[in-house]
Order: structure tokens, then C-alpha cells, then sequence
């Protein structure tokens, strides 16, 4: 299977589907989601779907109703405006990589594969994971491993990746642990290798500009009592959404009435996030770090 859709049901039904209401399915990737909105939707329901990974595009759904846009999803507004869609009912965002993605050596999003550096979901970007590793400077990869992989050693791993990259290009996945290979910590391999690779994934793609994009977007396109629903699997996008659904604003500053009312354009449909049962993981390792949250446009 391309792509195992995590907490399908509970980020579908927090949409609260109108059989002819108009959505989004911002991450098509293996269509799970896609399909599961379509099956609620009636003959006048409208899903467009967005994905920049050209290999996904064999899983869009033969259906009338459905419209796939090939552009990253901070481009949502512009894209829908082509097709004379100013509000939607509803948008669906199921953040990350897929396991397709992850599963496919040749992309290099996975160190337990020996493959090209390259991380990006759409193929057209200028920048390739090699290309990051071979050109930021010190501080700029200390900052990028600090801020998004929350990498502890992210000094001494940055300096010790100019400093290799002097002799040879770091060019391939197990090239780069052989570079750094002094910077792993022996026990907690696996844990290190996975917070690097995200902030190299991270950084490639531009995935938190597009979430900070996304959320604006959904602020001027939803409709009233429009929904939203996020699955993220990193505390920093979960941070991002967390706080932009209460507050309004990336900052989280809580900005209140005359009555002590906090100003925010959403309500929360789930006070916590929700988590993946036992069930879910067991039969989907990948879903575990999955957290979803709600909301709805006041």
C-alpha cells in the first residue's frame, strides 16, 4: 500500500461533512482520506486535493467530484481561485512524509537505505538534502538542526559537517552517518539519525512556511462553522496549530474582550489532541507520533 491513513475516521468525522459542502484534502499522498471524504459527500460535494509529489498522482480517485491540484498546499487560496472557489466547508491536512515516501530508497528520506541525499517531495526544488548539507554554513546548519530537529549536539554536529565536507562531498545516506559518525550517540542511534534527518527534510521542503501559509489560508477561506482538521507528527507543527487554534496568531498571544473572552476566529472541537489507540499503532507503527487536532471557524 502506498500509504496507510492515519486516524482516518476521527480526522474525517471532525470535518462534519455536508453531503454537498465544498473541501479540501490538502496531503492527498495514497488518497485514504481523499476517498473517505468523497464516500460522504453527495452528487454536488466538491473535493479538491493538493499534493507536489508527482508520484502520488496515480493514487487520485476517477470521480467527477474531485479535482486534484498538483501545487503545494500554502499555495491553496490562488490555486482554488482558478477554479472560481473563494470558501470552502472544510480542509483536511494529514502533514509529513509518506510511507511510500519513506519506503522508496532513491528519494533518501530514510537512513536505513543507501541513497542519494535528496528529501524533496516535489523534484522541481532547487535545493536537495546534499545541497543543504554541502553549502549552509556552520550556523546556518547549527540553527537548522537546533530549531528543527531539536538535535542536542547541533554545534559540534554542524562544524564537524563543514569540516568533512572539505575533503569529500557528503553525497549519499550512509556517506553522511559515516561523516558524522562520531556525533551519534551509540545507544540512541536510531532516535539521533531521525531528529537530523527531519530537520534536513524539514528545511528541503520549507514544510513549516507551508503550514504558517496553510493556516492563514484556512482563516480567510473557511466558511462559518467551516472545519479544520491537522494531523501533525513533530511538536513543532503541533506547537504551530496548537496555538494558532487558540489564539489566532503563530505568537499565542491571547488577545481578550471587555469580558475576558479570548479573541480567536476558531472554537476548538477537540480540547486535547487526539492520539492513535494501541490498535492503531500495533497495526501502523508510523502512527504513533500522530496527534490531531480540530477546529471550527466561529
Amino acid at each position: 500500500m502506498y500509504h496507510i491513513p492515519v486516524l482516518l475516521n476521527e480526522s474525517v468525522d471532525g470535518l462534519n461533512i455536508k453531503p454537498d459542502g465544498i473541501y479540501a484534502d490538502v496531503t492527498m499522498g495514497g488518497a485514504g482520506h481523499t476517498r473517505s471524504i468523497l464516500s460522504r459527500l453527495g452528487e454536488n460535494g466538491r473535493l479538491y486535493a493538493f499534493d507536489r509529489d508527482p508520484q502520488a498522482y496515480k493514487n487520485a480517485p476517477d470521480d467527477d467530484r474531485f479535482v486534484l491540484l498538483p501545487v503545494d498546499f500554502q499555495f491553496i487560496e490562488k490555486a482554488l481561485e482558478q477554479y472560481g472557489v473563494a470558501q470552502l466547508d472544510g480542509i483536511l491536512a494529514d502533514l509529513g512524509v509518506s510511507s511510500h515516501q519513506f519506503d522508496t530508497p532513491e528519494r533518501g528520506f530514510s537512513f536505513r537505505f543507501n541513497a542519494t541525499l535528496d528529501m524533496r517531495m516535489d523534484p522541481g526544488l532547487a535545493l536537495s538534502a546534499a545541497d543543504v548539507l554541502n553549502t549552509y554554513s556552520a550556523a546556518e546548519l547549527q540553527k537548522m538542526f537546533s530549531e528543527y530537529g531539536e538535535v542536542p549536539n547541533a554545534k559540534r554536529l554542524s562544524v564537524m559537517i563543514t569540516e568533512k565536507r572539505k575533503a569529500d562531498k557528503i553525497v549519499t545516506t550512509f556517506g553522511f552517518e559515516q561523516a558524522i559518525s562520531d556525533c551519534i550517540p551509540f545507544k540512541d542511534r536510531s532516535k539521533y539519525l531521525a531528529q537530523v534527518y527531519q530537520a534536513l527534510r524539514i528545511e528541503v521542503n520549507r514544510e513549516l512556511d507551508s503550514l504558517f501559509a496553510l493556516l492563514g489560508s484556512a482563516v480567510r477561506l473557511l466558511k462559518k462553522e467551516g472545519r479544520i482538521s491537522i494531523i501533525s507528527y513533530h511538536s513543532l507543527e503541533d506547537r504551530m496549530v496548537k496555538h494558532f487554534f487558540r489564539s489566532g496568531n503563530m505568537e499565542d498571544k491571547l488577545e481578550k474582550d471587555f469580558y475576558g473572552n479570548i479573541l480567536t476566529p476558531w472554537k476548538l472541537i477537540t480540547k486535547k489532541a487526539i492520539q492513535p489507540s494501541e490498535t492503531e499503532i500495533i497495526a501502523n507503527p508510523r502512527a504513533r507520533s500522530a496527534r490531531l487536532r480540530v477546529a471550527e471557524k466561529k
